[in-house]
């Protein structure tokens, strides 16, 4: 009924908090032993004396109740009520006994609280970007399958691997927080879909400004024609000048997608076209923010109308990297990155001349820069000992073999297993998402081939590569997570060898 019952002695015990004895349920009045009565009428028993204890932790709350039914006369072996001495000697037991419930109830109380924070920080990480949705649920299911087959297998380098729960848990752990260092970087970064992209996309700036030139080339046509000019041959001029700003524009608007490796040739093309000038009319230093006009006033204000260049490479594009954004070479986590010289660098010649993508070295940094703050983050928290290696498996999924990855630059000696899982099953789920808005998800076929590439390359563990392979793990989590029609036939032998066959 929700109501408290205070008829029944343990409720009451627990309710009130105090400790009661009763010397004869079958005379008391004040409590309801019909659950009592009726198993000892079934069982040829009688529940006589009753002490009722409640247990109490170190806040005074009751976390439960102790009782005690018929004392006995260690002479007579009778029954008989429970007296002063058993009832302090009890309260004293169960003191302790609540001592270390509570405690239990502590530790699985904390546990509950670290698996609920360290979910809750994955799942924000996936949401903080829909290019990365997902991931940091998925990996660690991966990581966890192949670890699993690590611990069944015998052979090679996992005979003396194994995984105990403590050690699984530590693993698992160690997936989820494996990218959680991405709460530092910039969704505009991670998410940048164009090379002109920062918080929007600067090509319709561009745009606007062949506008301007080609209003400008009209009205200078208009003119010309009212001035007594030739109007067939002033239209036609138009018309050329007109063709020929929306072929560059094109030209422009197709390198801001960085869909193409950028050769030689595309990069002066877009330096020529960013040399023609147009002309601005209204001040540039009002209407923006007090940091982007300190970066302005380094150089001195040009009296409008000014011409200007089509794209530019500004100084205010330049976002300096300050103190704390710098990287000692004496880093006590002996992070090994080469570090760009400004934190950002928005120039637009300086973007849209990326060869390959769209991200700057500025920018490839910061993303980069993930790591570092993933195993600083993790370094400074106090994990218990079981828990002691989850800095190490979490960071340094983007190591290599040979020691050309990153942050720390670190070699398959420097790695344990667990590590070496981390970074096979990082780099496969990347591949096989469905749900990044930026590329298309590889079949399963490209995925492992992809991967047999990275093995030669010594950018994975060659070993678990095969594993991988051999234990089906691929597969299994390719009926799991991929769609049907990502998943096709793969002949595992052609790179369980040497060569790709």
């Amino acid at each position: 009924t929700g109501e408290a019952n205070m008829k029944n002695l343990a409720s009451r015990v627990a309710l009130d908090g105090d400790t009661i004895n009763i010397p004869d349920a079958y005379k008391s009045k004040d409590f309801d032993f019909s659950g009592a009565k009726g198993f000892d009428k079934k069982y040829n028993y009688r529940s006589t004396s009753f002490l009722t204890v409640p247990m109490k932790n170190h806040s005074g709350d009751v976390i439960g109740v102790l009782q005690l039914i018929n004392a006995k006369d260690t002479a007579t072996e009778k029954v008989i009520p429970f007296n002063e001495a058993n009832l302090l000697f009890i309260e004293a037991v169960t003191s302790q006994a609540a001592m270390a419930l509570d405690n239990q109830n502590l530790i699985q109380a904390q546990k509950i609280l670290l698996d609920s924070f360290i979910s809750v920080l994955a799942g924000a990480i996936d949401a903080k970007s829909p290019y990365t949705g997902g991931h940091c649920q998925r990996m660690p299911e991966l990581a966890m399958m192949l670890a699993e087959a690590a611990n069944k297998s015998n052979e090679g380098i996992f005979k003396d691997f194994s995984l105990n729960e403590e050690e699984h848990y530590e693993m698992n752990i160690a997936a989820l927080l494996h990218d959680c260092g991405k709460v530092t970087t910039p969704e505009y970064v991670v998410d940048k879909a164009t090379k002109l992209e920062t918080i929007y996309d600067r090509i319709h700036e561009v745009r606007t400004r062949f506008e301007v030139l080609k209003r400008d080339a009209e009205i200078d046509c208009l003119n010309a024609i009212i001035a007594g000019g030739d109007e067939k041959k002033l239209r036609q001029e138009l018309a050329a000048t007109i063709s020929d700003l929306d072929d560059k524009f094109a030209f422009i608007a197709n390198a801001n997608i960085g869909g193409e490796y950028m050769s030689d040739e595309d990069i002066e093309r877009i330096e020529e076209i960013g040399e023609i000038e147009w002309i601005r009319t209204l001040d540039d230093r009002i209407g923006v923010s007090h940091e982007e006009l300190r970066r302005m006033e380094t150089v001195e204000a040009i009296a409008v109308p000014a011409r200007e260049k089509l794209l530019v490479n500004r100084p205010e594009h330049i976002i300096e990297r300050d103190a704390a954004n710098k990287m000692p070479d004496d880093n006590p986590l002996n992070f090994k990155m080469k570090e760009p010289e400004a934190m950002y660098n928005r120039g637009e010649v300086y973007n849209l001349i990326v060869r390959r993508g769209t991200l700057t070295d500025e920018e490839r940094y910061k993303i980069n820069h993930h790591m570092v703050q993933t195993v600083s983050m993790l370094s400074q928290l106090p994990f218990p000992r079981h828990l002691k290696n989850v800095p190490e498996y979490a960071g340094a999924h983007h190591e290599t073999m040979v020691g050309t990855g990153y942050p720390r630059g670190l070699k398959k000696e420097d790695m344990s297993i667990n590590a070496r899982i981390m970074a096979i099953a990082d780099i496969f789920e990347a591949l096989t998402a469905c749900d990044r808005p930026y590329k298309k998800a590889k079949t399963l076929s490209e995925s492992v081939r992809i991967l047999s590439f990275m093995k030669l390359d010594k950018h994975i563990d060659p070993d678990i590569f095969e594993l991988f392979l051999k234990s089906g793990v691929y597969l299994e989590y390719a009926e799991k997570r991929l769609m049907p029609s990502q998943i096709d036939h793969v002949e595992i032998n052609q790179f369980l060898e040497d060569g790709l066959g």
